[in-house]
């Protein structure tokens, strides 16, 4: 069963850094496509960053530039370093982890979220 934990949330100052690490298990983490995603109170989850297993990376515009999502296959974890943080960063940030599946379609796993509070 794969396993997604999420850590490194927290409160943070308007301009300041954080840095999430999502730890994987129960998967070849290598073969995923990894990601984050958020959502703020009152609105749908979006999309933050995603970065496949051979390291190619898309993000969201509101994000480029400040943001950067990283893997470590040896290590089955993904990073997002956020920097330059932004009141309207302030979300729960969900990792996300898409297993091939082969004719059977990809599966999709959600960790259980980490808070992020910007305040300006």
């Amino acid at each position: 069963q794969v396993q997604l934990a999420e850590s490194g949330g927290g409160l943070v100052q308007a301009g300041g850094s954080l840095r999430l690490c999502c730890a994987a298990s129960g998967t070849i983490f290598s073969r995923n496509t990894m990601g984050w995603y958020r959502q703020a109170p009152g609105k749908q989850r979006e999309l933050v960053a995603t970065i496949a297993s051979g390291g190619s990376t898309d993000y969201a515009e509101s994000v480029k530039g400040r943001f950067t999502i990283s893997r470590d296959n040896a290590n089955a974890t993904a990073y997002l370093q956020m920097n330059s943080l932004k009141p309207e960063d302030t979300a729960v940030y969900y990792c996300y982890c898409q297993e091939p599946n082969g004719r059977w379609g990809d599966l999709d796993y959600w960790g259980q979220g980490t808070q992020v509070t910007v305040s300006s």
